[in-house]
């Protein structure tokens, strides 16, 4: 399939198409005055259905301001659009295990309009137990088929296409674009999915599918919903930016200018889309570029974004677009900042919140919606694992850090002859408290049911996986059972790095090392792995889920554990001159 948009499409996208051709002195008052349609946007929920225990976050909270919003916009004989950028399920007890029906359940009473597919989205693999397809008659994408068919709102996707027809993938209740009749005025809603989606989730799963490019997707959705009437489109994107700042929402200063949505809005000409609610890089956004309105809201359910576009309802003209700040989800707040961000708040006397003038009240609806789900997860959630924790085992994205050296090494002792453990920065998903260590703790640090596998490579093949995640930004490569050090050589540009065992011994490059990692990682996750090239699976740890057995090691272990006995930033156990990506001079 060819990505170029034809230059003829492009340029008619431009241009509006009129909403209403009755002259205007045929129009009622009523008809002729301006409306306000406010696009209220999520992301990456995964599965926090629940508020936190500082009274943060939670469906049931969120439902309360939507209400106050909904009869705000009624006052004025406007509406809502509410949207949802995917990653809706995978990450927590009380959705995982029920493969994110749960989820589906409470968004149907909360009325989302439309939901985009994330990648996270096809975790789950086939319907019922099996993370991944064990027989020829398993569907790989089985558990998202179903929760759509369960969705009373579409689940969109422009881009993901079946690999034999090339086509966009012709499931129940699944489709590229949708439009609604809001108030008066047609909206067009697209939806696309992080292109990163094959290497970022399970291969098994994402099997018989492929990518094609957002800009192209987006694009010819927005002709299509143009073509069949509406006058505002908005595109739910299941890929982000990461930006600081939201108070100006012209000035990008404090935006990374190299994140994907940035450039999916550089790339589109002006007036294809007008909203895009953005997703996957579990950041903020609140801004405008190259005129377009884009909004990210975090992740985990403790914020939600909103652009308030005012139209004319006579001619389809937009007339202005209001972009606020991600609001935080809040049972009470500080009144200043509108937080209950606990980094932000300590110390300060927080009041009940006000939202549209209104005080903000929980759904009980919704959280009898959830209570089944809170207590199947409860018992499993409570479980104690015989281990103290004195001080936070903190995690890191893109550096060493404490819950990945932990996670290593757990990974490691799960396996009597592994030599080597490695995981992905991106793997750890929240850190683990200071206090008695729970299932549920440790569930909501890794949620995802990768099995323990163990591969086998020689010294070189592991050095060549080292050095180039060194040479690279973003996820960090922990390891267990071997220590890095890396440095440019004077006078040379290569970077050499050398591989230790706990002992001191260099690992020498023909030496043969069993490699303990998630089946994530050993199928080509994240591509962490590709410089290894061949590997052959070992067997003996198969079927065996790598949470779980972090669960019994640590249980076998008891005790009490410390941060700073896992990572010494003095003394790391993969040392390299400067910062990520390394490159000598």
């Amino acid at each position: 399939m060819s990505n170029r948009i034809p230059l003829a499409l492009l340029a008619g996208m431009a241009a509006r198409i009129a909403a209403d051709p009755t002259p205007a002195a045929q129009q009622s008052p009523e008809a002729a005055r301006p409306v306000t349609i406010s696009i209220v946007g999520t992301n990456d929920l995964h599965g926090g259905a629940v508020a936190r225990r500082e009274g943060r976050g939670g469906l049931a909270l969120f439902a309360g301001y939507l209400k106050n919003l909904r009869e705000a916009r009624a006052r004025g004989r406007g509406g809502v659009v509410l949207v949802d950028a995917g990653d809706m399920f995978q990450g927590t007890l009380e959705s995982n295990l029920n493969e994110g029906a749960v989820i589906v359940r409470a968004y149907n009473a909360l009325g989302y309009t439309a939901a985009a597919i994330g990648n996270h989205e096809f975790d789950f693999g086939p319907a019922g137990e099996g993370a991944t397809p064990r027989r020829p008659s398993d569907d790989p994408q089985g558990a998202l088929k179903a929760r759509a068919a369960e969705a009373r709102f579409p689940f969109l996707s422009a881009n993901v296409l079946d690999a034999s027809t090339r086509r966009v993938v012709a499931w129940t209740n699944v489709r590229p674009w949708t439009t609604v009749d809001v108030a008066g005025v047609k909206v067009g809603l697209i939806g696309v999915t992080t292109e990163e989606t094959p290497d970022t989730t399970i291969a098994a799963n994402f099997a018989g599918l492929r990518m094609r490019p957002i800009v192209g997707a987006i694009a010819e959705g927005a002709a299509a919903v143009r073509r069949a009437g509406a006058t505002l489109v908005v595109v739910a994107a299941h890929e982000g930016g990461r930006c600081t700042a939201f108070d100006k929402p012209d000035e990008t200063s404090s935006c990374r200018q190299d994140e994907p949505i940035m450039q999916v809005a550089r790339k589109l000409p002006r007036g294809t889309v007008d909203v895009i609610v953005a997703g996957h890089s579990h950041a903020g956004m609140a801004h405008r570029v190259s005129g377009l309105a884009i909004i990210e809201s975090f992740s985990s359910g403790v914020a939600f974004g909103r652009v308030d576009v005012e139209v004319d309802r006579r001619s389809g003209r937009l007339l202005s677009t209001t972009i606020l700040p991600p609001r935080d989800i809040c049972a009470s707040e500080d009144p200043a900042t509108r937080s209950c961000d606990p980094a932000r708040v300590a110390g300060k006397t927080l009041v009940p919140v006000v939202y549209e003038g209104r005080l903000v009240e929980a759904d009980a609806g919704i959280n009898e919606i959830l209570r089944p789900a809170v207590d199947a997860a409860r018992a499993i959630k409570e479980r104690t694992l015989g281990v103290t924790i004195e001080t936070a085992i903190t995690r890191a994205y893109d550096q060493e850090s404490a819950l990945g050296n932990l996670f290593t090494d757990l990974t490691r002792a799960a396996r009597a002859d592994a030599d080597v453990a490695v995981a992905n920065g991106g793997g750890l998903r929240t850190d683990l408290p200071a206090g008695e260590l729970i299932y549920g703790q440790l569930y909501e640090a890794t949620p995802f049911d990768n099995q323990l596998v163990a591969i086998r490579l020689t010294g070189r093949q592991l050095r060549a996986v080292v050095t180039a995640n060194l040479k690279a930004s973003g996820s960090f490569l922990s390891v267990s059972g071997v220590s890095v050090k890396a440095r440019c050589d004077e006078g040379a540009r290569a970077l050499t790095v050398s591989l230790m065992r706990p002992d001191g011994r260099s690992i020498a490059d023909d030496e043969m090392l069993t490699v303990v990692t998630s089946d994530f990682l050993a199928t080509g996750g994240d591509g962490f792995l590709a410089p290894a090239g061949k590997f052959a699976t070992a067997p003996g740890s198969e079927g065996v889920i790598l949470r779980d057995a972090m669960a019994a090691e640590l249980t076998k272990r008891g005790g009490r554990l410390r941060a700073d006995a896992l990572f010494d930033p003095k003394n790391p156990r993969v040392a390299f001159p400067g910062r990520r990506p390394v490159q000598c001079q």
